[in-house]
């Protein structure tokens, strides 16, 4: 990508990241490292891809924010839905494909230089056994595997997104009975939110063919030119990547409800989200015995329900008024009052990752998925990724 275009982007999406509180500081480092990987690519397609998949996946996440922000709970007792996103949350995106980016731009500026001491030398041909500098119906796996990246991530976030407005209660997939779950449940899926996916995909995809410097009938044959695409490849093309790209949400979907503990607020049945996409804590300290110990004795010394409130963390600054020791916001409050029953459970899953863990295997595995898939297609070896 030209720097002259490449550097005012780059400075225009990290403004806008910053002003719209998108994301954090380590966010917007990380944002910008990855910026920069996707724009040194000759390219324009995977820095045009990472901007359509930000702007597209921020608009998402602020469609209809303060009612999303009401359907789970934060873990950390905030409001306004889950936050400004973080270096870790960037990364799980987007570092396939900046790693798969690199790669091809390498890969991209080896051939060229082959293909020009071949011409160099009277080579007839300069473009046969090398390779082109377009991409050609056959061609590039490296291509595939960072459009795939950015249609599967593309299709999860809308699918999580917008699936949870959906007027139903989304079903557990990894259930056999396909039962109804809360709205944010780690596996859970809605017909709305499938819809949602296939839309995200079909933007991502849509915005990598138009971009794609696919070669032409003039371009066949000569120097970097390679097989110029039919209609019909085209469609292919499209249609195979907007597919795989909803069938990778529904894999981070299968992925978090087996292996992301979903954790449930009991007193009002909805969903703690942790932010920054980590882990939730189960009430570590719902069976702590010295704070069992202090509610009981102060219930036997006649203190009675101010002194379970205080010993509960809800103790009233003096000359105010009392907080509800059930608000998510009083960090001091206990999991538990005299019934010992604590106030967080989970609802399923292996508490073996967490969302980021999950983003990241999901986008790494269908996007090399989508390269062995095309090298099967195409009868293209996968070892040619490192020719």
């Amino acid at each position: 990508m030209r720097a002259i275009i490449a550097v005012p982007a780059i400075g225009l999406l990290v403004y806008r990241a910053h002003s719209k509180n998108s994301l954090t500081p380590g966010g917007i480092f990380a944002a910008f490292l990855t910026a920069v990987a996707h724009a040194v690519h000759p390219w324009n397609l995977p820095f045009v891809l990472l901007v359509v998949f930000f702007l597209a996946g921020t608009r998402a996440t602020h469609v209809k924010e303060s009612i999303k922000s009401t359907l789970t709970l934060p873990s950390k007792g905030t409001s306004g839905g889950e936050g400004p996103r973080t270096h870790i949350q960037v990364l799980a995106n987007s570092l396939t494909a900046s790693l798969f980016s690199l790669l091809h731009a390498h890969q991209l500026h080896r051939r060229k230089q082959a293909l020009f001491a071949a011409a160099q030398a009277g080579n007839a041909n300069p473009s046969s056994g090398l390779g082109s500098l377009c991409f050609a119906w056959g061609g590039d796996l490296l291509v595939i595997g960072i459009i795939a990246n950015y249609a599967c991530v593309a299709a999860d976030t809308f699918s999580s997104e917008l699936g949870i407005l959906s007027k139903g209660e989304p079903r557990l997939i990894t259930s056999w009975r396909l039962r109804k779950v809360p709205r944010g449940t780690n596996g859970g899926v809605s017909g709305m939110g499938l819809m949602a996916g296939l839309l995200g995909s079909m933007v991502v995809v849509t915005a990598a063919v138009l971009t794609l410097p696919m070669c032409s009938e003039e371009m066949e044959g000569r120097f970097g030119g390679g097989d110029a695409w039919s209609l019909e490849q085209r469609r292919v093309l499209i249609a195979g990547l907007t597919v795989w790209g909803l069938l990778g949400s529904v894999v981070d979907s299968i992925l978090g409800g087996l292996f992301q503990s979903t954790v449930k607020d009991v007193r009002t049945g909805k969903v703690v989200e942790g932010e920054g996409g980590v882990r939730v804590l189960v009430s570590a300290d719902a069976t702590s015995t010295k704070a069992t110990t202090e509610v009981k004795a102060a219930l036997l010394s006649g203190e009675g329900k101010d002194a379970v409130e205080k010993q509960g963390g809800s103790a009233a600054v003096e000359g105010g008024p009392s907080p509800d020791r059930y608000d998510a916001r009083n960090k001091h409050r206990r999991s538990s009052f005299g019934d010992e029953k604590p106030s967080r459970v989970v609802e399923n899953g292996w508490d073996l990752l967490d969302n980021n863990d999950v983003n990241f295997l999901m986008a790494f595995g269908m996007s090399v998925g989508a390269m062995a898939v095309a090298s099967w297609y195409w009868g293209v070896p996968l070892s040619s990724i490192w020719a």
